[in-house]
């Protein structure tokens, strides 16, 4: 158990549910194009760069704000008031967990930050901390986030890669 703002959160016994490929019907769509992105295993990284490339940035829902919602299911692995926390559809290591923040706000890439976005900026990364305690990665860890077309970002609502289970290398991509 930790204990966050006088609440107790239990890490493990936090709801999941399995993945459906069923929205990525239509990948001439917008949406068909993020959510075949998001649905399928990838065997490169051209597949992340073109789903970043027909991303359209915007303050617009995404399909983020459907998992948000449980429109859509996603294996969660942490959720509290503030954040959501679940495993990446196409995992780039053995561990790789995606944590959104549950309100946008505006917050559609990290180069969109103001002052007001400092709090939960700061509790996406503590919140990584703990879940990759929860995960069971004491030998590290990565996080990443990509911001902007050229950043290879495909989701305009900021979120955070959680990465580890294995040697990462460097320079990263």
């Amino acid at each position: 158990m930790e204990k966050q703002g006088g609440k107790a959160q239990s890490l493990k016994g936090m709801r999941s549910i399995s993945t459906s490929r069923a929205d990525s019907k239509n990948p001439s769509s917008r949406f068909g194009v993020l959510t075949s992105h998001l649905l399928l295993p990838h065997s490169s990284m051209a597949s992340e760069k073109e789903a970043a490339l027909a991303a359209v940035p915007s303050d617009s829902p995404t399909i983020f704000d459907k998992i948000i919602n449980k429109e859509i299911p996603s294996k969660v692995v942490y959720e509290d008031d503030k954040v959501l926390a679940f495993r990446d559809i196409a995992p780039q290591a053995p561990t790789h967990i995606l944590i959104i923040p549950k309100v946008k706000d505006g917050l559609t890439g990290l180069s969109k930050a103001e002052e007001r976005h400092c709090e939960i900026l700061g509790y996406l990364l503590y919140t990584a901390k703990l879940i990759a305690k929860q995960e069971g990665l004491e030998d590290g860890f990565r996080i990443v986030i990509n911001d902007g077309p050229k950043g290879c970002q495909s989701v305009y609502h900021l979120h955070i890669h959680l990465i580890g289970g294995r040697q990462m290398n460097w320079p990263p991509g």
